[in-house]
């Protein structure tokens, strides 16, 4: 990627909002403050050799303590929207149960600090943060979480519907089945294989439910944040080809057709039998307001030796520049043009897109006292800013884009080893300083006001 900051801002043909985002057990901190109980990513960080640096998620950024901190960085872009999550385990230590009132009480504060930057609060229920007796139960696996994670959603929507009209019910659903209960890559660290493909239908028919119940509490815009990538095939051969259809299938469809359809790809040549109901593909096919869209990526692949139990294999995707996550995450931003201009054909009925994350990591020092000219982020975010323009020059409808993310955090199963962040955050201090980014991303959001 050019080292060169891009000469000219980008200019979108239509207006747009613009957010930021983060997510709690990543910047929060204060595990055991206000009665917060234990989720599967508290299990996760203590099992040793789970994190790559060996290093937990305490205290972090500390925004538990530090959260007007994170409220006036949200203000000074300018930004329209704060996306943040909110922490199943401080609202239900347990998972199930009364309402934790120091938990109600820390997110209410926070929603009301931002009403007052004039930054509006846009929550995520669920950031991959379940509690570890739902877990113990069966977690996603089992049908009982839906009933749970519905009830979990009242209690939130019944003390913060009065002032928050905007919100994501799950996070990444196709990341928790795929990395989560598929191969073990991240919690709670199931090797499930196909078998965990039921998590997914769990997944979305909670997102269904809630979606009812906030919007009985006074909710304008609900959706869920989908994890997507553009497949690409490594070669034009057969089985390349069909490599990349069943990636599609599994990480792309399998997430976007029941909610858009209301029908599920079919995975018979899998051995697959998705647990569904009669009534289930209805309450999950309930529209959203919105359609939300993560988006870090593409994905090659190609034809899996003939003992691989998977019918494709992840490949690098050559020809691009990467991030500092190495040949696991290529740079090539016409593959988000191309990823919403395909949704925009395949699904006719599609509701207006929110981009609700894009971002890069790249390394960086430990301290800031020298300031930090991400210039590596600015390109990638410039990048992908103009091919959001491009898609919505042919027609895409996308209302918001959202930048991953305000700021550095513990990056799940990397720990500290990778910086996403707008800002920069000493983790012995927890001292927050704006990346050169932080000043460009203001200065893209003042322009398109204009």
């Amino acid at each position: 990627m050019s080292s060169a900051t891009p000469p000219d801002l980008p200019t979108l043909p239509g207006r747009i909002r613009w957010s930021s985002a983060t997510a709690a057990f990543q910047i929060e901190g204060a595990r055991t403050e206000g009665d917060r109980g234990r989720s599967v990513w508290d299990t996760w960080v203590d099992t040793p050799g789970k994190v790559k640096d060996g290093s937990t998620a305490e205290p972090g950024a500390d925004s538990y303590h530090r959260w007007t901190e994170d409220v006036a960085l949200a203000k000074g872009l300018g930004l329209d929207r704060y996306r943040f999550s909110i922490s199943w385990t401080r609202i239900q230590p347990d998972g199930t149960g009364p309402a934790n009132r120091a938990g109600l009480d820390y997110y209410s504060r926070l929603v009301d600090g931002l009403l007052d930057a004039g930054v509006t609060p846009f929550p995520t229920l669920y950031h991959w943060d379940l509690p570890v007796p739902l877990h113990d139960a069966g977690g996603w696996t089992g049908r009982d979480v839906v009933e749970r994670f519905t009830d979990y959603t009242a209690l939130v929507a019944e003390h913060l519907g009065d002032r928050v009209e905007n919100w994501y019910t799950i996070n990444e659903p196709a990341m928790t089945t795929l990395q989560g209960y598929a191969v073990g890559a991240l919690a709670p660290g199931e090797f499930l294989l196909f078998d965990a493909i039921p998590t997914a239908h769990h997944q979305l028919l909670a997102h269904g439910h809630a979606t009812r119940v906030l919007r009985e509490n006074g909710a304008k815009a609900v959706g869920v944040a989908n994890n997507h990538t553009h497949v690409y095939p490594l070669t034009d051969s057969d089985g390349d080809r069909a490599a990349a259809l069943a990636y599609d299938a599994l990480h792309n469809r399998l997430f976007a057709d029941p909610v858009l359809t209301g029908e599920y790809p079919d995975m018979s040549e899998y051995g697959v039998d998705l647990p569904v109901r009669d009534g289930d593909m209805e309450i999950i096919a309930t529209r959203p307001d919105f359609y939300a869209v993560n988006f870090y990526n593409p994905t090659t692949v190609t034809a899996p030796a003939p003992d691989v139990p998977i019918p494709f294999d992840i490949v690098p995707t050559p020809n691009v520049e990467y991030t500092g996550f190495g040949d696991e995450w290529a740079i090539k931003p016409d593959s988000l043009r191309d990823l919403l201009i395909d949704f925009a054909g395949r699904y006719p009925n599609l509701p207006p897109i929110v981009i609700s994350e894009n971002g890069a990591s790249f390394p960086e020092p430990d301290t800031a006292d020298d300031g930090i000219n991400d210039v590596e982020r600015i390109a990638y975010i410039d990048g992908h800013i103009r091919a959001v323009g491009e898609a919505m020059s042919a027609g895409v409808d996308i209302e918001e884009y959202t930048v991953w993310s305000l700021l550095d955090n513990f990056e799940w199963a990397d720990g500290y080893t990778q910086r996403f962040g707008l800002t920069h955050v000493d983790f012995e201090t927890a001292k927050r300083t704006p990346k050169a980014s932080y000043d460009w991303y203001r200065r893209v959001i003042a322009e398109n006001r204009k």
